[in-house]
């Protein structure tokens, strides 16, 4: 590994009973990363393990290790290891032998021309998956519906990005699975370039984090925190104008054929629309208000360093 102040790329490794495989995934990742022109350093974030991956960890060589003295979950370990990176670009990934941690040097690469690279796998290997996979269906669809735009993979943790944009959203990350699609849906909804690359993606070692019950009950939290934190009114306006048009229909049965006089039910309709509307544009409002002041430029832009002419003249 070059040992430099400010390394080219930081490597976010969280780390929760790993113990077994912990020593092969870095030297995958250190052979790969010697191999590349980018100067480079590991940053394990220890999530309370109980297995001595944290002793493992620290008998490494030229690795930055940060300790968590209970589990916090895998977001709260990469949103801190992500503030302790010096590396203009971090990278995410997971020991679990699941992800091609030797082609993170083609992650950064990628990365050319855009703020975010992630690795959309090919296939489903988790465990759980009845559950998991209409789960991820289901909430991928709403994410594209919400950015308008495609997203092959969207709770990959095999990804790329720069550290100026993500230092943005980090207080919005979760501490749970749902990090990653967070920071997703942070890039999208705030105009940053995102790239998706097909990666294999193999079964993990050692026994699955993910708890069917505790984590489907999250995921549709998920989906009402997703339609509440990036676009409300794209989601609650449709459903409040569908709620005016049942309310108008009925208001037009009420005149036919109670001459004239209206139905209980048909107040409460239109008073469920006017509710879902204002909820609509409160939370817009909110989002609005709440976005970056500090914008960093996206790498899609190009701006003339040469030009005297100030921008929009």
């Amino acid at each position: 590994m070059n040992k430099v102040a400010t390394p080219d790329v930081s490597i976010v490794l969280p780390v929760y009973n790993e113990s077994g495989h912990l020593v092969d995934e870095i030297d995958r990742i250190r052979r790969a990363m010697d191999a590349s022109d980018d100067s480079y350093e590991i940053v394990i974030v220890d999530d309370g393990s109980h297995d001595g991956s944290l002793e493992i960890a620290r008998d490494l060589d030229n690795v930055r290790v940060i300790a968590f003295t209970e589990n916090r979950g895998p977001g709260a370990a990469r949103k801190i290891g992500t503030a302790a990176a010096r590396g203009s670009v971090v990278v995410w990934t997971d020991v679990d032998m699941s992800y091609p941690n030797d082609e993170i040097p083609r992650l950064v690469k990628e990365l050319s021309g855009y703020d975010q690279v992630v690795g959309a796998r090919t296939s489903e290997e988790g465990s759980h998956r009845f559950a998991r996979v209409p789960a991820k269906w289901a909430i991928r669809r709403l994410a594209e519906y919400l950015t308008q735009s495609d997203i092959p993979d969207l709770n990959s943790g095999f990804r790329a990005f720069r550290a100026d944009v993500a230092g943005q959203f980090l207080h919005l990350l979760p501490d749970g699975f749902s990090h990653v699609t967070t920071i997703t849906m942070a890039f999208l909804s705030n105009g940053y370039a995102v790239r998706y690359i097909d990666i294999d993606y193999a079964e993990r070692a050692g026994k699955s984090k993910f708890h069917w019950y505790d984590d489907t009950k999250r995921y549709v939290q998920q989906l009402i925190r997703m339609v509440m934190m990036w676009n409300p009114l794209r989601v609650l306006g449709p459903i409040a104008a569908v709620l005016f048009l049942i309310g108008g229909a009925k208001l037009v049965f009420d005149i036919f054929d109670k001459s004239f006089r209206l139905g209980t039910n048909t107040l409460l309709v239109f008073f469920a629309a006017v509710a879902v509307f204002m909820v609509a544009l409160l939370a817009d409002l909110v989002v609005q208000v709440t976005k970056p002041v500090h914008v960093v430029m996206p790498a899609s832009i190009i701006i003339d360093h040469n030009s005297d002419d100030p921008p929009g003249s």
